[in-house]
């Protein structure tokens, strides 16, 4: 039997699901791999419309038993448009999977409101934008874990550096399993690269540098203060009523919404080299960049291009590193080793490479594609033998089994949360001011030689909205 629907099927299904009847085939249910109804996580996606649909469609085999959103319209359109019959004439069968999942959860558009009444709930998605209505999503990860069920929080996980601080705190107090949401963690690149770092495959490794496209052909920086419109409610944690600038998607390059282009693509793209090197707080951050936009002691929007540095001390037997973050537009300086002929690899995204004593290593998006120079070392990369656990699972699907103790999650807040650090430490630095080095104690989560920094590493929140 065709694992697809012609549209036939999906037309008779249709109206047999209007009628009250529900036909559903064995492989759409999932087949030999079915989970029966009591093993299954009941689950809840607040944020169901984005990217929150998509980890949904990845947790078909659960029970997601609500979904929350505050514009439920886009949400249903979402799920809807998945149903259109391809050119072949058929339709995606986990889509219509999702509907019927969408059709039987129960719908909030508060999740303060859903927390309270799903009470059995296991665990829950949080795949909202940080610009809703205050409503971040730290402070949702936080009623969460309070509320002992599982999460899964997209990346960003927050906006500040005490946020992150605060998500590990809450996590480690009540024992739940909490992932971020950075897929290139479970998959094979970054598990490889990991591997031929640690073999020494290039050498000892004293710097990296890593890039990204972001933001431009995405979403506009460098903007002042629009004309605000008081006619809708204000978002995030200022007093700020609605503009259309804001949003859809444009959120991220906001100051008090977004964490620019570091924070949407430092998840893929710095996550390689802090994996592959056991890198923990840097010990010094500086950074440059173009004009934030906006009032310097009140900044609108973010640069429209910034370079960071991220200075690491010895460890163990192996030599500091320095690690370079460009985005914007900007490149590092031609590596040595890369051949003549070839350019860095810019992707879907951006990239990176290692460079070591003996050679370099690079990679795309998520650690895709590694590979590394001159060709000789890459047949001894080649050789080195499989070491790191690998992740059979999508990475939700992971988590999934994780929150039923039948394993580990990938990215836990353990490591995750300390990367996201990584990520805002670099906008702290870009608003201490142009080439201002910073000295910085991880442990005390303190910048020790320039007090006035401090406090970009946390900040203050609506009445009715704190952490």
């Amino acid at each position: 039997m065709s694992e697809e629907l012609s549209r036939r099927d999906f037309v008779a299904r249709a109206a047999a699901i209007g009628a009250g009847v529900m036909i559903v085939p064995r492989h759409v249910l999932g087949g030999p791999g079915h989970v029966a109804p009591s093993d299954r996580l009941r689950i809840a996606i607040i944020g169901a419309g984005g990217m929150g649909q998509n980890n949904w469609m990845q947790l078909l085999d659960e029970q997601v038993v609500a979904w929350c959103d505050v514009d439920p319209g886009y949400v249903e359109r979402q799920v809807t448009g998945k149903l259109r019959p391809r050119q072949d004439g058929t339709v995606n069968p986990a889509a219509v999977r999702l509907k019927e999942s969408y059709d039987t959860a129960r719908r909030y558009v508060d999740y303060r409101e859903l927390l309270a009444q799903e009470k059995e709930l296991d665990a829950v998605v949080i795949a909202t934008p940080d610009h809703l209505h205050a409503a971040i999503a730290a402070a949702i990860a936080v009623a969460a874990m309070r509320a002992r069920k599982h999460v899964y929080v997209q990346k960003p996980l927050c906006w500040s550096v005490a946020e992150a601080r605060l998500l590990t705190t809450v996590w480690r107090e009540t024992g739940v399993v909490a992932e971020m949401g950075n897929q290139g963690h479970s998959m094979e690149g970054t598990r490889r690269i990991r591997e031929w770092i640690r073999a020494g495959v290039i050498g000892p490794v004293r710097e990296v540098h890593v890039w990204t496209d972001r933001p431009q052909r995405y979403w506009a920086q460098a903007l002042p203060w629009p004309t605000q419109d008081r006619s809708r409610p204000a978002p995030a944690a200022q007093d700020i009523a609605y503009h259309p600038a804001y949003h859809p998607f444009t959120w991220r390059g906001w100051v008090p919404f977004g964490v620019g282009a570091i924070g949407d693509m430092g998840a893929h793209l710095l996550d390689q080299p802090m994996f592959a090197l056991d890198l923990e707080h840097p010990e010094t951050i500086s950074a440059s960049a173009t004009p934030w936009g906006g009032p310097a002691d009140n900044p609108a929007s973010y640069p429209n291009a910034m370079l960071v540095q991220f200075g690491f001390g010895k460890r163990g037997s192996q030599p500091p590193v320095s690690l370079s973050w460009y985005d914007g537009g900007l490149m590092p300086p031609r590596p040595p080793f890369l051949p003549r002929e070839l350019t860095l690899p810019r992707g879907d995204g951006g990239g990176g490479v290692f460079v070591g004593e003996r050679g370099i290593l690079t990679y795309g998006t998520y650690g895709e594609n590694p590979r590394i120079y001159p060709d000789a070392l890459q047949r001894d990369a080649d050789a080195v033998a499989k070491s790191v656990p690998r992740i059979e699972l999508s990475h939700e699907a992971n988590w999934v089994r994780a929150c039923k103790r039948q394993g580990e999650p990938s990215a836990p807040f353990s490591y995750s949360a300390q990367l996201t650090e990584l990520m805002l430490l670099g906008l702290v630095a870009s608003r201490a001011g142009n080439g201002t080095l910073l000295a910085y104690d991880g442990p005390a989560m303190k910048v020790t030689n320039l007090a006035g920094a401090n406090v970009h590493l946390a900040r203050s929140y609506r009445a009715g909205w704190e952490l």
